[in-house]
């Protein structure tokens, strides 16, 4: 059944033709810090934002990261963990997540096993979603082990994404891995959305720019993703903004 986060996101992209998400990493900054960060996020008209990081995104901190953003920004908060230390009580929702190219079985399995009493318990809205990683992968590529999609070979991604279809996760998320020199390729996106259908497709990772969000979205990708952009833009309502602008309503 789907739940009223993922719901808000799959009727945003129908209205508006596409999301956004601004990824916030706890170990970044500071909670006050992560609240303005998604207060003047929100403002520039981002739909919801994900909590998580690679590394360090746990306990008090993750704890107190989401109660600020939630108090400041009045958006959605889904966690995006890198493994069980990375939930916590007091978000909304969290992609519920199988890196589906790492050779390790913590990220293909373990973790979710592990994780999901404390999503229950907590009450959090599962998202079910295919997690695929590609060339240069980043930090995330080499914590989750990921046998990297390259990125010449979009069919592939396509490949995995059908497979996490199949399995019956709604979403799929092609990350090139934070500060990527550039992002996914158009190619493979397109590729991997006419293999999913129906499927919301999520695309982050080295995206700093409207155009470069705009050309993502005319390739097939439903959902913008972006974290380091937003963490090293000075000011962040502006960012947001021009992504925003650029690949909705297309």
């Amino acid at each position: 059944m789907i739940g009223p986060v993922e719901g808000m996101l799959a009727t945003a992209v129908e209205t508006a033709g596409a999301a956004h998400l601004t990824l916030i990493d706890p170990d970044s900054q500071g909670p006050e810090a992560a609240g303005r960060m998604a207060k003047a996020a929100a403002k520039g008209g981002t739909d919801a934002i994900m909590v998580g990081g690679s590394v360090g995104a746990a306990g008090r901190a993750l704890e107190d990261t989401v109660r600020s953003i939630r108090a400041e920004s009045g958006l959605p908060v889904i966690l995006f963990p890198s493994g069980v230390s990375g939930l916590c009580s007091n978000a909304d929702a969290v992609f519920f997540m199988s890196l589906l190219n790492s050779r390790s079985a913590s990220y293909l399995i373990e973790n979710q096993a592990l994780g999901a009493p404390l999503v229950y318990k907590y009450g959090l809205e599962p998202i079910p979603m295919a997690y695929i990683i590609v060339e240069p992968g980043g930090t995330v590529g080499w914590v989750g082990d990921a046998k990297l999609i390259p990125r010449d070979k979009p069919e592939l991604a396509a490949a995995y994404a059908l497979a996490g279809k199949y399995f019956g996760m709604r979403m799929v998320y092609l990350e090139a891995g934070s500060g990527a020199g550039d992002p996914v390729p158009p190619k493979m996106v397109a590729a991997t959305k006419r293999a999913i259908g129906d499927a919301l497709l999520i695309v982050g990772g080295g995206i700093r720019s409207g155009d470069a969000a705009r050309r993502l979205v005319e390739a097939g990708a439903e959902i913008i993703v972006t974290g380091t952009g937003v963490e090293r833009s000075e000011d962040v309502e502006a960012f947001v903004r021009e992504i925003t602008s650029a690949m909705k309503g297309l």
